[in-house]
């Protein structure tokens, strides 16, 4: 049975400049917490201070729980990493760049007091977001709406509040390529949102740029639809159909004595029906890749370090101390 109240998972991938006021105001946002709570902290993997800073307030705050990656795993694997080693009943998934405010945990709260099983943060409007960036966005998740057959709500990201049942789930979901949104709708339960303004990023810059965005979209459509299968199959009759209208207007031409037109209109269509047949190859390749990948079996995430502060309640925090790193699920 989970001893602590909340957990709250934020992974953490190059937020020297972030991390310090991320933990002040999320600290903030726990103090007084009934039934106590822990902050896991991931270092996925980074480059800059990110880890010193964590050990440093690791010494300072005894609600801490820092877990250090073997290396950069990605957002969704190293926030799994975290989720793994959650003992909370309620679980706050945010990341560090307060872009998602802490400060809505209170309200997060009362929904799920009502009941709720997932409150998910949804966003009405994206502050300090360029405009190229906001018209991928929007064109992600109407993509994402149109070839996914889970409904995942528009405008959502990762920052929810999931109560243990949701999390029990979704731990034992093996699948390599995660998209934690998509999975949090599969699951189902009592869902609602909580409509919010985003913020503009504290410091730094993003972890997203585009490339990421693009490997996240493929993630998403992959691993909850096979309608780009089904596309590739359209596709190939339509090129098909296409194919014999011009063999007929071919033979007609040829019949009335008409001349063929040279080898422009050859290549052509060449290049055009090969285009084709290596689009489709690619739709397939995405799927034959992370099924092989899935078959392979390894770990998820690899964990190098687990630094854990949390005291009982009333008590006073010892010194940090090391723990075993927990076996990532397969």
């Amino acid at each position: 049975m989970p001893d602590l109240m909340l957990s709250v998972v934020a992974p953490c991938f190059n937020e020297q400049e972030v991390l310090p006021e991320f933990h002040r105001r999320l600290a903030a946002a726990c103090a007084g917490l009934k039934g106590g709570y822990e902050i896991i902290l991931v270092n996925d993997g980074s480059k800059d201070r990110t880890w010193d800073l964590m050990r440093d307030l690791a010494q300072r705050d005894p609600h801490l729980v820092l877990v250090d990656l073997s290396r950069n795993h990605g957002h969704q694997l190293a926030l799994t990493a975290g989720l793994s080693l959650c003992r909370g009943r309620r679980i706050l998934i945010i990341d560090a760049d307060l872009q998602d405010p802490p400060e809505l945990l209170e309200a997060m709260m009362q929904l799920m007091d009502r009941g709720v099983d997932v409150v998910y943060g949804q966003r009405r409007q994206r502050h300090g977001e360029t405009p190229m960036k906001l018209m991928t966005a929007a064109a992600f998740y109407r993509l994402i709406e149109r070839l996914t057959d889970t409904p995942i709500p528009r405008d959502t990201g990762d920052f929810r509040l999931i109560s243990r049942r949701v999390l029990e789930v979704l731990l034992a979901m093996p699948e390599r390529h995660r998209f934690m949104r998509g999975m949090v709708s599969w699951v189902g339960f009592r869902q609602e949102p909580l409509l919010y303004d985003r913020d503009r990023r504290y410091a730094g810059s993003t972890k997203y740029p585009l490339r990421r965005m693009i490997r996240l979209a493929l993630d998403a459509v992959t691993a909850f639809s096979i309608k780009p299968l089904a596309l590739a199959s359209y596709i190939g009759f339509l090129t098909g159909v296409l194919g014999l209208l011009i063999l007929g207007y071919s033979l007609v031409d040829w019949a009335v004595g008409g001349t063929i037109q040279g080898w422009t209109s050859t290549i052509v269509a060449v290049l055009v029906l090969g285009s084709v047949q290596l689009f489709v190859l690619g739709i397939m390749g995405e799927y034959l890749g992370r099924l092989y990948e899935q078959s392979k079996g390894r770990p998820l995430f690899i964990i190098r370090d687990v630094v854990r502060t949390v005291a009982p309640p009333d008590e006073p925090a010892p010194p940090p101390a090391r723990e075993s790193p927990p076996a990532a699920d397969d």
